[in-house]
């Protein structure tokens, strides 16, 4: 079971394109400054199996839209429910485009097998003291945009040019 704060059904900045994003309740970071504090506490949200969740994502889904994103409180808290929601969802839409946002590094995570699944992940926890709101996609300065196909290939970390 997966537990979720929100479904947004269209937004413009949460990736690239017009999104489906998906707010999952729940994050061990606590960020000074945070930008969802009511989704800290694992408490909270609706309860949704992956079935239920991916169905409701795509009846969300218009074609115009570019792709969904999950962001939270931290998708990655609940990885492997998260992993058996996308492997759904790319089911249904193979091309469908996928962004995370986490407070971990990537270097955290990197084997964790739901992010062989995600396009792109904005990794890192908030760091108030170098927020910068002219950065697109992202409200710190450490906080980087991960190509994660293209870093699984090269071995290396490959930042998606925006």
């Amino acid at each position: 079971m997966l537990k979720v704060a929100d479904i947004l059904g269209e937004s413009v900045v949460d990736g690239k394109g017009l999104r489906t994003v998906i707010f999952l309740q729940g994050c061990p970071h606590h960020c000074e400054g945070c930008h969802n504090p009511n989704l800290l506490s694992f408490e909270g949200g609706k309860s949704y199996t992956p079935e239920i969740l991916a169905r409701e994502i795509l009846a969300k889904m218009t074609p115009i839209h570019r792709g969904i994103t999950f962001s939270g409180g931290d998708p990655l808290a609940q990885a492997e429910d998260l992993l058996h929601v996308i492997k759904i969802l790319r089911k249904e839409k193979l091309n469908l485009n996928i962004w995370t946002y986490t407070g971990y590094l990537f270097e955290e995570v990197k084997n964790y097998p739901v992010l062989r699944e995600i396009d792109v992940l904005v990794d890192g926890p908030f760091i108030l003291s170098e927020r910068d709101i002219s950065l697109p996609f992202r409200g710190s300065r450490n906080q980087r945009i991960i190509d994660l196909p293209k870093t699984f290939i090269t071995g290396e970390i490959q930042e998606l040019c925006l």
